[in-house]
């Protein structure tokens, strides 16, 4: 096997590791959080990411991958940016309707593509461009109910997409330049995160939901979900630096709305959520976004040889990993924050 279809299999296994953990992972949040109540967003995240940071540290002991250290004060920004990113996303949901949230993470896409172009001078196909605009019009009409706007969410949402546009480009950028692994830079950077919300998720929390995590009764039932939630998160967090790091971070996040599609037909068919023909609808319009945005990337990417080596095109460094090459994942961390709300949960 040749070092390309080695790292094409890597990419397949990475993007199935995401949409299979992912999905996974809002399974057992939303019963976490709409049957036990447990409704403590950006707090359960700092567990996931410190159970993450404990877990890489045994693979380390157990020599599992190398430690290759970076500058700490570049790490320490990054995690901390990270964390940040992630508390402003549930901030945006909290204060916005369910509608205007799912605006807020269709726009992570074009912002993302603008800042590549912008500062990284990356170039985007029409077709590609073609393709994500079909891809977002899809996942709009299956998700986006209600557009209720006030200025406090409008600014929070602003702040959400910029952090989480800039800190997933560095997730990409930092593992070419220094040449790190996904598990290298997530070992070193995900205590940061941890740290961040461990000690901003408790007042956070309290804000948005009125109720303090330390007085919330933990149950045994309780506790064994959360337990589970941790152990699949370790896949989540592991997943997300490997996919940004083999793709990009438009891959990425044009993963992310098949996780939304597979939630929602996942949603209908276990737990009998409401499911309309709008529901379908957009779902069949994102999937023939993505079909359409993998085929591009295939295309261009078997272009490239013929157009010559001096041009930098969109290749490795940018879109022409595949979606879905004969298969198919917040958050938080870009998979949608569970929501705290009762009325909210309905939509």
């Amino acid at each position: 096997m040749g070092e390309g279809e080695k790292f094409q299999l890597g990419t397949i296994g990475a993007l199935s590791l995401s949409v299979v953990s992912s999905v996974s992972i809002v399974i057992c949040n939303k019963t976490l959080m709409s049957s036990l109540r447990f409704i403590f967003a950006t707090t359960l995240t700092s567990w996931h990411l410190f159970v993450t940071f404990c877990s890489l540290h045994v693979a380390l002991k157990l020599r599992f991958f190398e430690h290759k250290p970076l500058e700490k004060k570049m790490v320490m920004g990054f995690g901390i940016l990270n964390g940040i990113s992630i508390g402003l996303l549930n901030l945006s949901l909290g204060f916005n309707s369910v509608g205007f949230y799912q605006m807020t993470k269709l726009a992570i896409i074009p912002c993302t593509i603008l800042l590549e172009i912008l500062f990284l001078g990356k170039k985007f196909s029409k077709r590609i461009q073609f393709s994500l605009v079909i891809l977002l019009v899809g996942v709009g009409i299956a998700t986006i109910t209600d557009l209720q706007l006030n200025a406090l969410g409008a600014f929070l949402s602003l702040l959400a997409i910029i952090t989480t546009c800039v800190a997933q480009i560095m997730t990409n950028t930092i593992q070419k330049k220094f040449k790190v692994s996904s598990t290298q830079l997530l070992y070193q950077s995900c205590i940061y995160q941890a740290a961040t919300l461990l000690i901003s998720g408790p007042y956070l929390d309290k804000l948005l939901t009125n109720l303090n995590v330390f007085s919330f009764k933990y149950t045994t039932k309780v506790t064994i979900v959360i337990i589970l939630s941790c152990l699949i998160s370790i896949a989540v967090n592991f997943s997300t630096f490997l996919v940004i790091g083999k793709t990009s971070p438009v891959t990425y996040q044009v993963l992310g709305h098949l996780k939304t599609c597979l939630v929602l037909a996942f949603g209908y068919i276990i737990v009998h959520d409401p499911f309309s023909w709008r529901n379908i609808l957009g779902i069949m319009v994102a999937m023939v976004g993505m079909i359409i945005y993998s085929y591009c990337c295939v295309l261009e990417s078997q272009q490239k040889p013929v157009e010559g080596g001096g041009q930098v095109s969109q290749a490795r460094d940018n879109e022409t990993e595949t979606l879905i090459n004969v298969e198919n994942s917040s958050a938080i961390l870009n998979k949608r924050p569970p929501v705290w709300n009762k009325d909210k949960d309905k939509n």
